[in-house]
C-alpha cells in the first residue's frame, strides 16, 4: 500500500511510490486505517527533518503519533512551508534563524518564525497561499509554477516531478507565479541555501 505522504510543492499531500529525501511533521493527520482526514495540519509548527537521526526509526503513521510526511528535497519542502528542524537538523536551523532574522528582524524562539509564516502558508479552505514575482529577482531555491512546478536555480529552471528534477530550461522571465511563501523567499535571499535532490544536482553539472 503507498501510503499518501509525499507533499508537493503545490501543497497537495498525495501517495507516489518514489521515496523523498527528507520528512517532516505537522501532527496526527491519519487515521487508523493509515489514511488520512481532511485536516492537513494540526499545529502551525511545519518542520522538515532528517530521514534518520540517531538510529532512530519509526513508522510513517503509527498510532496515536505523528504522522510523517516526504519531501524530494528542502526547495520542495519550503515551498510547501516547512522550516528546518531544530533537533535532527540542527545546523541548518542555525543557518535557516541566521538567514530569517537578516530579512524579518530578530526572534526569540522557532515559534515566532511559524507564528509569522503559517499565514503565508495556506488558507482557512487549506489552499495553498502563491504569490507573484519577477523571475529575475527569485533567489536560488524557490519554486515556481508554470506549466508544472520549477526549481529557480542561478540561470536555470529545473522541471519538478515527484520522482526527481528531469530537464532543465533557461530561468523565465517576467511576472511568475511563486510557490514557495514570500517570508521565506526573502529568507532564501539572505542566503539560505536549501539541500538539493541528486537529480537537481546533475542537471545542474
Amino acid at each position: 500500500m503507498t501510503l499518501q505522504n509525499r507533499v508537493l510543492p503545490t501543497g497537495e499531500i498525495v501517495a507516489h511510490p518514489a521515496r523523498g529525501s527528507l520528512t517532516g511533521n505537522r501532527g496526527i493527520l491519519h487515521r487508523a486505517d493509515l489514511t488520512l482526514g481532511t485536516a492537513r495540519w494540526k499545529h502551525p509548527h511545519w518542520v522538515c527533518c532528517a530521514l534518520e537521526f540517531r538510529g532512530r526509526h519509526r513508522l510513517p503513521m503509527p498510532p496515536n503519533a505523528w504522522t510523517a510526511l516526504f519531501f524530494l528535497d528542502e526547495s520542495v519542502a519550503l515551498a510547501a512551508g516547512h522550516r528546518p528542524c531544530h533537533q535532527c537538523r540542527h545546523a541548518d536551523a542555525k543557518r535557516f534563524r541566521a538567514a530569517w532574522q537578516a530579512a524579518h528582524g530578530p526572534v526569540t524562539s522557532t515559534k515566532d518564525i511559524d507564528r509569522a509564516l503559517h499565514p503565508a502558508r495556506v488558507t482557512r479552505a487549506r489552499q495553498q497561499l502563491r504569490h507573484s514575482a519577477p523571475a529575475e529577482t527569485l533567489p536560488d531555491g524557490s519554486l515556481i509554477l508554470t506549466d508544472a512546478p520549477y526549481l529557480i536555480w542561478q540561470d536555470r529552471a529545473l522541471r519538478y516531478s515527484p520522482a526527481g528534477y528531469t530537464a532543465a530550461a533557461p530561468r523565465p522571465t517576467g511576472p511568475v507565479t511563486v510557490l514557495t511563501p514570500a517570508p521565506l523567499v526573502a529568507t532564501l535571499v539572505q542566503g539560505y541555501g536549501p539541500a538539493l535532490h541528486p537529480t537537481a544536482r546533475a542537471l545542474l553539472d
